[in-house]
């Protein structure tokens, strides 16, 4: 009895770093949620920050002086975020609804070179259509303001960091809804958990005293990671660098949590 003598592989078959990345590359963009979450983030910075240019225009305010050209542009960010964190959920939670994570796992036994791999691919993926949006959304919305002698140019003190600092907040936050995808492993309840983390610490803070709510407010994971998005520093919030460096701190500490349930709990 004889048998068909399977083809013999050549070359080095190892799995290495950037061979891991490609392979996240070919998820992503497989991904139809990618197609949708993406679009709605590109929608909600451009349009909201083109209809409140629009609408700051028809209603000019009253003194120019303390007019923020660049938040009105930017208004979008603070909805695109959380499509941009639905994505990062989305990417890793949508393996084990399906049962592809064991297939993922066994071609790559280090699992958190895995979770490292999925995390530079996403986060370079949102870099890539982030920085390009908010710098179209900013010179859109500043077109429009023009009508009325309200804009403000990229040089200007402080603009270029803000303008940037969105596409980093926005990174952030996509490698946040990552991290709490792998934790939690479910789709609902990553989702769930990133609306959470953003909001219901502020609805809590609110029902602290004032002196109590206002030393804490700046330490809040929204509140510190999009003082980097505002030209102006808010007295209530945490320098730019300062805020966002906290907020990566809070993103950091998930994906790490994410990682030791990854290597130490079966899927």
């Amino acid at each position: 009895m004889t048998g068909n003598a399977l083809p013999t592989r050549t070359g080095d078959q190892r799995v290495t770093r950037l061979r891991v990345i490609r392979s996240e590359w070919t998820k992503l963009r497989s991904l139809l949620s990618t197609i949708w979450c993406l679009a709605a983030t590109v929608a909600l910075l451009v349009g909201v920050g083109v209809a409140y240019a629009s609408l700051r225009v028809a209603r000019p305010p009253a003194d120019p002086s303390a007019f923020d050209a660049t938040a009105v542009s930017l208004a979008g960010v603070q909805l695109a975020q959380f499509a941009i964190g639905v994505l990062g959920v989305l990417f890793i939670t949508g393996e084990y609804a399906t049962g592809t994570i064991r297939v993922s796992l066994a071609a790559v036994p280090d699992r958190a070179v895995l979770l490292w791999g999925k995390a530079v691919t996403f986060g370079v993926a949102i870099a890539g259509l982030a920085v390009p949006a908010v710098v179209v959304t900013f010179y859109a919305g500043q077109a429009i303001l023009s009508a009325e002698h309200l804009d403000t140019g990229i040089g200007a003190p402080g603009v270029l960091r803000a303008v940037l600092g969105s596409a980093l907040f926005l990174i952030a936050v996509g490698l946040l809804g990552l991290g709490l995808g792998a934790l939690l492993r479910n789709s609902a309840g990553g989702i769930s958990a990133l609306f959470g983390l953003l909001f219901a610490p502020q609805l809590v803070l609110g029902l602290l005293p004032e002196s109590m709510s206002d030393a804490a407010y700046r330490y809040l994971p929204t509140p510190a990671g999009a003082a980097i998005t505002a030209v102006h520093s808010d007295p209530v919030t945490l320098g730019p660098w300062t805020g966002f460096g906290l907020f990566c701190l809070y993103t950091a500490i998930v994906l790490g949590l994410a990682a030791w349930r990854l290597r130490h709990r079966d899927v």
